[in-house]
């Protein structure tokens, strides 16, 4: 069994920074299997010592994964000096795990989005070698039909001349205005507008459904996240090998 530092321990679990987490340890707010601890620098051991803190249980959790139903409006990334960010979204303690989103989703797109501290989940599901698929709903000016369709399947060419891997479009609604859902298996820069826009048609909403095997819950709302449970993370986590 894995022995952890009590104020990696507590800091891991979003408790404070390291200094934070001693101060609360000389402070006489921490115990260990009901034992008051004040020296930061004692060990606990994973699955078999209690750590309190004020009289909570704290879990040890290296890593942490939340689900986010990212609004519009909102850039993914974790910092920036003139527009919201998705991790300010986050409450206090979520934040201090130090997370960051999985790939981009465009700051006028919505939907789901992954946020971790995971690195190495991270790069294998953003691993061109992986072809993890994304699946959009999007909406878009122009009618679309079988010929855009066939496109998509054989490999829509970019302005930039890039040869996108084959994608699969179903269509919903086709008319002046249509509907339609598009998976893709690669996440170049605003990719999905791009690939209408190289058959003649201009994307006006865009929503990520899916990444992989994970799945927006409908019950969240634009802006709102929660943990994922762990029937969502048992999928994921295979994909880390």
């Amino acid at each position: 069994m894995e022995n952890v530092r009590l104020d990696k321990w507590l800091a891991t679990a979003g408790i404070g920074t390291r200094s934070e987490v001693k101060k609360l340890c000389k402070a006489g707010r921490v115990r260990v299997n009901g034992e008051v601890v004040k020296d930061p620098a004692v060990h606990a051991v994973i699955g078999r010592d209690v750590v309190e803190c004020d009289g909570e249980p704290i879990p040890y959790e290296q890593f942490v994964y939340f689900m986010m139903y990212k609004p519009q409006g909102v850039l993914s990334a974790t910092e920036d000096v003139r527009q919201p960010v998705v991790t300010e979204l986050l409450a206090a303690r979520d934040r201090s795990y130090g997370v960051f989103p999985v790939g981009r989703l465009d700051k006028d797109a919505e939907g789901l989005l992954l946020l971790t501290n995971d690195g190495q989940l991270a790069h294998s599901l953003l691993s061109p070698k992986r072809h993890v698929p994304k699946r959009y709903f999007v909406r878009v000016e122009g009618c679309l039909d079988e010929r855009d369709r066939d496109a998509i399947a054989a490999g829509v060419i970019l302005e930039d001349g890039y040869a996108c891997l084959p994608g699969r479009l179903e269509i919903h609604v086709a008319g002046d205005e249509s509907e339609a859902s598009i998976e893709i298996y690669e996440g170049k820069f605003h990719q999905v507008k791009r690939m209408f826009q190289a058959l003649g048609k201009q994307v006006t909403f865009l929503k990520r459904v899916t990444m992989g095997p994970l799945v927006l819950d409908p019950g969240l709302t634009p802006g709102a996240y929660r943990p994922l449970s762990a029937v969502e993370l048992e999928p994921l986590l295979k994909l880390r090998a």
